[in-house]
């Protein structure tokens, strides 16, 4: 697949590019790895001297874009309920006009939250990010409620865009695949971590393993537990520590497993910092970002083989089957075993991973959906 790289020509266009990055879903604190994406991109897209992006935010997500020009659009509060999601969407479609006289000036819209509020005027060039298919690759784990409201609102938007930006070659593939999208319309743009925010831990480490997920049916808690259960008998002093939100939800959990829901950002980092290894049994992933945190801190890990992963991790982690508890209890102790190799690839493979590199996809990406839109229908 192509690398995303900027044209001579747009590296020679002296104006910025003005883009309107519409995050009026955006829920500070409860999106998960789409708000880390968000944040890191608007980092990224604040260092590049051809790009002049403004945020659009609910009341909500005031104060989110750090360096980035904000207007908070007062029409929508926002909120991570149901109730407050539908109301957003609904008050996007009856404020449309006003929403986007506010944008007026801008010469791309982006929505990097896969819903489009509001729904862009036809001329002006879009670009949607949509980071998987999931519903598509793994059916039965949606209802049939929302695989119709995705396939309405995530799939629709992507056809109508001038172009889809992703964060990995799988994710690309699939939506190619599914969605019967021209690949050359369809961006890889890479997430990152932000290095400087883990303090790597090459010494001793205590006798835990960690897993961050939210308690998703694809992240796999249960099979995972199937495999504490082995370990309890042959690593008797070996936990594991669950952090993420919806894990109450979890069933029949082990005696050598801690649950310990949402945590701070600051004890999330000391688990990356202390634990044993990270372990990452994921049966979906259009990225997968803790691995490359865990990687960031030192700490090795042992991930599935499922979706993007293998491209996240490189040769930096011990991959596993995540269908099978044998494979996954072997990949821990794996991993463990070779910590001090595994820590001194991992911080080789975190390098190949920046915002900046990001932010030069979405460029990239922008400028094709300008040129595109600007070529007159046939």
């Amino acid at each position: 697949m192509r690398e995303e790289s900027l044209p001579n020509a747009a590296a020679a266009d002296t104006r910025p590019l003005r883009i309107a990055v519409a995050m009026l879903t955006l829920v500070p604190g409860g999106m998960g790895g789409g708000e880390t994406y968000a944040r890191g991109l608007l980092r990224g897209l604040a260092s590049r001297r051809d790009i002049a992006a403004t945020t659009y935010v609910s009341k909500a997500g005031a104060g989110f874009s750090g360096r980035i020009p904000e207007v908070v659009c007062p029409e929508i509060s926002g909120g991570g309920s149901s109730k407050e999601r539908i109301l957003a969407l609904v008050t996007g479609l009856i404020r449309r006009k006003a929403l986007l006289t506010r944008m007026e000036g801008n010469d791309v819209f982006h929505v990097p939250f896969a819903v489009n509020v509001p729904v862009p005027r036809r001329s002006m060039p879009s670009v949607q990010t949509l980071c998987d298919v999931q519903h598509r690759d793994l059916p039965h784990l949606f209802s049939r409620v929302e695989r119709l409201y995705r396939r309405v609102f995530y799939e629709r938007a992507a056809r109508k865009a001038d172009a889809v930006v992703t964060i990995s070659r799988f994710a690309k593939q699939t939506i190619v695949d599914h969605l019967k999208i021209d690949a050359d319309k369809v961006f890889i743009a890479p997430l990152a971590v932000d290095a400087d925010e883990f303090t790597p831990n090459t010494g001793e480490r205590e006798n835990f393993i960690f897993y961050p997920a939210r308690g998703w049916a694809h992240k796999n808690h249960a099979t995972l537990f199937a495999a504490m259960r082995i370990l309890q008998s042959e690593q008797p002093d070996l936990r594991l520590v669950l952090t993420g939100g919806g894990l109450e939800r979890l069933t029949d959990v082990p005696e050598n497993v801690d649950v310990k829901g949402l945590v701070p950002f600051a004890e999330l980092l000391e688990l990356y910092r202390r634990a044993k290894c990270l372990v990452f049994p994921s049966l979906y992933e259009g990225f997968g970002l803790p691995p490359l945190e865990a990687m960031a801190s030192g700490c090795p890990v042992a991930s599935s083989t499922a979706g993007s992963l293998p491209e996240v991790c490189g040769d930096a982690a011990v991959m596993f089957d995540p269908n099978s508890p044998r494979a996954i209890a072997d990949g821990i102790m794996d991993a463990i075993a070779r910590t001090a190799e595994l820590q001194a690839k991992g911080f080789l493979q975190v390098k190949k991973f920046t915002w900046e590199s990001c932010a030069e996809a979405h460029e990239v990406a922008y400028r094709y959906a300008v040129s595109c839109h600007a070529q007159p229908d046939i």
